[in-house]
């Protein structure tokens, strides 16, 4: 089958730095499914792993598809060969950049319909912002109070808005965007408050907030940490998607709390991968109801070397609103 990776951590201008492979399809194991990939996904982790990541001889990148299952492990029990899948790739095997690949079936999620382009969007960004919302932060359909979203218009933050409005309807999200386009998006998206991150966030947000704001999600925290220290209440909470402020001794004097997520640590450590399926299998039903959508900057076709690095080239060039998308062989 026809894979695509990298072989040298070269910058994505490279015509090196993506290289096609010939290489057998992976075997199921017991609970594997193996894909047949028809969209996936282009995500930072991408550019991180391509970067920094030894790639032990060719490394396939990709971490979140569409397609349909070709064959199942002897104990699988939630597919079938045909059936529509979203999937989510691990840090530990090969990725989705292939024309199948192999995944635990408690990292997938049945798909209503054939939209592979739209729900090769999906499972990377909900699962982080699920993660974020309700098991970092633990809110819920009770909680109140204001949360200020730090990196709104990228892919977890506009995932994460979608998340809020349906199940925290007492939540206030204070949302920050650059321009006019990206503050109408993220309002119609839930958010109750606009800031724009390129002025003085912590002022802007004073002015209405002088006590604060009780939770934060940030998706830019590097640099940050006294911003965050004086925009978040005693006891507060912060959740962060990326590599994290310098230190986060600022926050001590209000005892804020300070919460990691990365959607690699249940597979990496194999702790709790049914409730990343469950996740999916309910991302998978308010997409096919409408409740949610993707947000999608492109969509490119065909998966190549060529579409993947362009795809690669604009996101890590952050001008892109929403996901990359591409489709096809």
């Amino acid at each position: 089958m026809k894979a695509i990776g990298y072989v040298e951590n070269l910058p994505i201008s490279s015509p090196d730095a993506l290289v096609e492979r010939e290489v057998e399809k992976p075997a199921c194991g017991p609970r594997d499914v193996l894909i047949r990939v028809e969209a996936v996904g282009v995500n930072p982790i991408d550019a991180k792993q391509r970067k920094t990541v030894d790639p032990e001889g060719f490394r396939v990148l990709g971490y979140d598809a569409a397609g349909r299952v070709e064959a199942v492990g002897e104990e699988v029990t939630r597919f079938a060969p045909g059936d529509a899948v979203i999937a989510i790739g691990t840090l530990s095997r090969q990725g989705t950049n292939a024309e199948c690949f192999a995944i635990d079936e408690r990292m997938a999620a049945k798909l209503e319909g054939e939209n592979f382009a739209e729900a090769a969007a999906l499972p990377l960004t909900f699962i982080t912002a699920w993660e974020s919302l309700f098991e970092r932060l633990m809110l819920n359909e009770d909680s109140q109070g204001t949360l200020l979203m730090i990196g709104a218009t990228g892919g977890v933050g506009l995932a994460a808005l979608q998340l809020l409005r349906l199940r925290c309807p007492k939540v206030d999200v204070i949302a920050t965007a650059s321009d006019e386009s990206r503050a109408r998006l993220v309002r119609d998206l839930g958010a109750t408050f606009v800031v724009n991150h390129c002025d003085s966030l912590l002022e802007q947000v004073l002015a209405d907030f002088p006590e604060g704001v009780d939770w934060v999600f940030t998706a830019h925290s590097q640099g940050q940490e006294d911003v965050l220290a004086s925009i978040t209440r005693p006891f507060g909470h912060i959740v962060g998607i990326d590599v994290g402020p310098d230190s986060i001794a600022p926050l001590k004097a209000k005892s804020i709390a300070w919460h990691w997520e990365s959607m690699f640590t249940k597979s990496l450590f194999d702790v709790a991968l049914e409730s990343q399926g469950a996740i999916l299998d309910e991302v998978s039903r308010l997409y096919s109801r409408g409740e949610i959508r993707p947000v999608i900057a492109e969509q490119l076709s065909p998966i190549s070397v060529q579409t993947l690095s362009a795809a690669q080239e604009r996101m890590e060039a952050g001008h892109e609103l929403g996901k990359i998308v591409v489709t096809g062989w």
